[in-house]
C-alpha cells in the first residue's frame, strides 16, 4: 500500500480501525515501516463505536479503551494522529459535552504515555445534528490540552450547516475560527478530511465523488487559502469509492494554488 501511495504520487495515509483494534503489532510495524520508507505520512481512524458522552459508565469506560487502544496502534505505525468521532449529542446537547469534557480528559491521562511520544488527539467535526462534533463543539474539546488538534471535516461542515460553504470567505472564516481558539500553532497545523457531501435537514446523507459537482463543497477556494496562508496541514481525503484518485486531484489542485505564491 504505501509504495501504491507513493506511486500515485500522494504523501498521506488514515489507516482505518473504525471497526475495531484487531490488527497485530507486527503487522502495524511492518506497514509503518514501509510508509516510512516511502515517504507516507500515517494516521489512524479510531472506532465508530466511540461514545464520549454515553450516559452509561461502562460506555465512556469502553471509549476511553478505544481511543487507549488506537494510540497504542498509532504508535505501532509511526503515526501522530489518532482521529475519533466524540459521539452522540442525545436529548440534551449542552449535558453531553460536559460529560464528553469529562470523559476526554481521563482518556488524555490514560494515554500521557503515547501523548508523550508526540501522538495527538484529534476529534473530528461530524455531518449530524444528532452528533456531537460542530466546528465550536470540536474546538471547546480541543481546548482542555494541547495534545489535542482538530480534524475538520469541511464536507460534514458543509452537510451540518446545510451547504453553508460556498466561497473563499467560507473557508477563512472557518480558519480564522480556529486559530483564534486554539492559537496560531494549532491554527497552523491540523488535520482535515475533504470530500463532496449531500446531505438532507439532518446532516450528512451520503459522501460523493470529487467530480460530481453538483455537491459541495469545492476544494479551489481552500487551497487556495491554504497556499496563501502557508498552512501546514495533512488532508485526507474521503470520496466514495475513489480516495486515492480524488486525494491525487485534490493535491494537483493545491500545487497549482501553490505556483500563485511563488
Amino acid at each position: 500500500m504505501p509504495r501504491w501511495l507513493h506511486d500515485m504520487g500522494l504523501d498521506a495515509y488514515e489507516y482505518s480501525l473504525t471497526k475495531g483494534v484487531r490488527l497485530k503489532e507486527g503487522t502495524a510495524r511492518e506497514i509503518g515501516e514501509q510508509a516510512a520508507k516511502w515517504g507516507i505520512t500515517m494516521s489512524v481512524h479510531a472506532p465508530y463505536y466511540i461514545n464520549l458522552a454515553s450516559k452509561e459508565e461502562e460506555g465512556r469506560r469502553k471509549s476511553i479503551q478505544y481511543i487507549y487502544s488506537t494510540m497504542e496502534a498509532a504508535e505501532w505505525f509511526g503515526a501522530n494522529r489518532v482521529i475519533f468521532h466524540p459521539g452522540s449529542a442525545g436529548t440534551d446537547r449542552e449535558a453531553a459535552m460536559e460529560t464528553a469534557k469529562i470523559t476526554l480528559s481521563q482518556a488524555l491521562e490514560k494515554c500521557s504515555s503515547f501523548i508523550a511520544k508526540g501522538i495527538h488527539l484529534c476529534p473530528e467535526t461530524m455531518g449530524k445534528q444528532s452528533q456531537l462534533g460542530s466546528l465550536k463543539e470540536v474546538l471547546e474539546l480541543c481546548k482542555l490540552d494541547s495534545a489535542l488538534m482538530p480534524t475538520i471535516d469541511f464536507g460534514h461542515l458543509h452537510a451540518l450547516n446545510q451547504g453553508n460553504i460556498q466561497s473563499c470567505q467560507d473557508y477563512a472564516d472557518i480558519l480564522d475560527t480556529i486559530e483564534n481558539a486554539l492559537g496560531k500553532e494549532r491554527g497552523r497545523h491540523f488535520h482535515v478530511h475533504f470530500s463532496r457531501i449531500e446531505y438532507t435537514k439532518a446532516g450528512e446523507k451520503k459522501h460523493h465523488t470529487y467530480s460530481e459537482t453538483e455537491y459541495g463543497p469545492d476544494f479551489d477556494p481552500l487551497a487556495l487559502l491554504l497556499a496563501e496562508r502557508e498552512l501546514d496541514i495533512i488532508i485526507i481525503c474521503e470520496s466514495s469509492g475513489m480516495m486515492a484518485e480524488d486525494a491525487a486531484e485534490l493535491k494537483r489542485i493545491y500545487q497549482e494554488k501553490l505556483h500563485l505564491f511563488n
